[in-house]
């Protein structure tokens, strides 16, 4: 039989050789539907009732089986226990029993539904996937209606697993000395699976298009994770080919590990902090173990969407006290809310025509101050610890800048009055994420404490095009010359007033990146943990001098396929090695 291959997005670096386990968890495929006699309504809104205690109770189960090593993956089952708690979800399965009489898988599946329609108009891409969340809670209780226990317990050898989805539980339950990679079809670059995935380093690809029940377990498959494929019965060249790459994948990993505690520093002596972006407590020992220098973007979301209502002052501060005291006596910066429709919270439907200019980030905090004033109370509580930063997003210009200091200075009285302690020098930066934000940015820079340039969406804002469309993505050029310069006057400006300059996003992991980004004197870059290694190792090569008359190239090129070719011939001639493990750069 002629090989076959599937394609999803890579989120877990790897290659595993193996045979398959296919785990089918979606009970929502075939689920039978029914309408229900008046009389037999009550037995099936009890029905629901206790399918929900019965998954309340696994997780809780599961939770306390939640080994010392992994006490940070807690975090994502606890957000689930919270959602099995929240009555508001189950009374919209239970309203759909006692409104239509239909069965309670019916019920729970059209409960789903609904919020899928709100989740659908997020415009953030991190909150859009929590939905996912919410399925796989789903398919917990669904599994105690129908009956469907997983099959976790039966793996008995080393298998790569394949699965509809895979809940962070599921993650704990599963052992890692007999699963060496797994597939879901389900799931993007943020989703759970893909966090946990690196942070236990399983390779993992997910989004696999065609990964159904059709599938010959058993079978020996390849998973790449570098390019997203999942080869079916490989050919002998396949089989060969693959084993070279894993073995020098293992090879280049236990090279770059041995050395990624050691500072960012060039061959000539310029230094360049490499911190990292994170959502959940669970990143912090992967932050740690790759050698990240504290926490450039903590997204603090989070605890919202994972929260059964608003959470209040002591939650946040909680929180953010033990994320403080985590990361010590490295800093963490605190982003502060940057989501939209004030109505998601409560899981209403958002009207918002376009979300991803309207109502969101700093515009609705300041719509919404007491949700703003809540926040920056419980950060400035945290910020006695010492290593706290504070970070707002989305500013578009001096004048809404102003007005959030304003604000800002306003709740620091209140407390001063309360005689609650803080931080009063607590530094205070914002996200460069709109072009009106950088042509202002030598206004802006006298204002803050630092820059962070927040690229994934300055890039989409500048080049007006949404990088998930794939008819416009091949538009997403960070070397555009108009992102190049865009970041060097940010860079330029922030240094004139004598403030630190940080970038994250996707554009800090890429290597075709690092060496113009060096050339401009970025102070440090902030970046998912799991990247930290490689680019620490690229930086710890390099020279200022050729990172710098690379940059003067750039510049002066008037087209985003120079700037390619230029960047690419030095990474090519420099980073060889590296190349073999980057898909974006092998591909082209």
């Amino acid at each position: 039989m002629p090989s076959r291959t599937l394609y999803g997005i890579p989120v877990s670096a790897g290659v595993a050789i193996g045979k398959a386990y296919c785990l089918n968890r979606n009970h929502f495929s075939g689920m039978a539907r029914q309408t229900l006699g008046e009389e037999d309504v009550p037995r099936e809104m009890e029905r629901l009732g206790r399918a929900f205690e019965a998954a309340l109770q696994d997780l809780e189960r599961i939770l306390s089986l939640v080994p010392e090593d992994l006490k940070e993956h807690a975090a994502i089952i606890e957000s689930h226990l919270m959602m099995l708690r929240d009555h508001k979800f189950r009374k919209r399965a239970l309203d759909h029993i006692e409104n239509t009489r239909i069965n309670a898988e019916w019920a729970l599946e059209r409960a789903v539904g609904d919020l899928q329609e709100v989740f659908a108009a997020i415009a953030d891409e991190y909150l859009r996937q929590r939905m996912q969340d919410v399925r796989l809670v789903a398919e917990r209780v669904l599994g105690k209606l129908v009956g469907g226990e997983g099959g976790l317990n039966a793996i008995t050898h080393r298998a790569i697993l394949l699965a509809h989805d895979l809940s962070p539980a599921d993650t704990i339950e599963l052992d890692v000395n007999k699963i060496m990679a797994f597939a879901t079809a389900q799931g993007g670059k943020t989703s759970h699976a893909g966090i946990l995935a690196r942070s236990l380093q399983i390779p993992a690809v997910v989004g696999v298009e065609g990964l159904g029940d059709d599938l010959a377990e058993g079978n020996i498959i390849i998973l790449d994770g570098f390019h997203g494929r999942i080869i079916l019965d490989p050919d002998e060249d396949e089989l060969a080919r693959y084993t070279d790459l894993q073995a020098q994948f293992e090879s280049y990993q236990a090279t770059i590990m041995r050395s990624c505690q050691l500072p960012a520093e060039t061959i000539d002596g310029y230094r360049m902090q490499v911190l990292a972006n994170i959502e959940l407590f669970e990143e912090v020992v992967a932050v740690n173990d790759n050698g990240g220098e504290g926490i450039g973007l903590y997204r603090s979301e989070y605890s919202y969407m994972s929260h059964g209502g608003m959470p209040t002052e002591d939650e946040l501060t909680e929180i953010y006290m033990d994320m403080a005291s985590l990361v010590a006596p490295k800093k963490l910066v605190i982003r502060t809310l940057d989501v939209g429709a004030d109505k998601l919270m409560r899981m209403q439907v958002p009207s918002e025509p376009n979300p991803a200019l309207g109502l969101r980030a700093i515009r609705y905090c300041l719509k919404h101050r007491d949700v703003f004033r809540t926040q920056l109370r419980a950060i400035l509580k945290a910020s006695v610890l010492g290593n706290v930063s504070i970070m707002f997003p989305m500013i578009s210009g001096l004048q809404e800048l102003v007005e959030v200091k304003k604000f800002y200075r306003e709740v620091q009285r209140e407390m001063h009055a309360e005689g609650i302690c803080f931080r009063e020098d607590m530094p205070m930066g914002i996200m460069i994420e709109v072009p009106s934000a950088v042509i202002t940015a030598d206004f802006l820079a006298r204002e803050v404490d630092f820059f962070s340039i927040g690229t994934n969406d300055l890039i989409q804002y500048s080049l007006g095009i949404d990088r998930t469309n794939k008819d416009v993505s091949y538009l997403y050029q960070p070397l555009h010359p108009a992102i190049v310069r865009s970041i060097k006057w940010v860079v330029d400006s922030a240094h004139r007033a004598g403030i630190e300059v940080c970038l994250c996003g996707e554009l800090a992991a890429d290597p075709f990146c690092i060496p113009v980004l060096m050339g401009m004197q970025v102070d440090s870059i902030s970046l998912g943990p799991h990247a930290i290694p490689g680019i620490k190792r690229i930086v710890r090569q390099a020279s200022m001098e050729e990172c710098s008359a690379l940059l003067k190239q750039v510049m002066t090129s008037q087209s985003v396929a120079r700037n390619n070719k230029l960047v690419r011939e030095m990474i090519f001639r420099r980073f060889p090695e590296e190349l073999m493990f980057y898909s974006s750069l092998v591909d082209e």
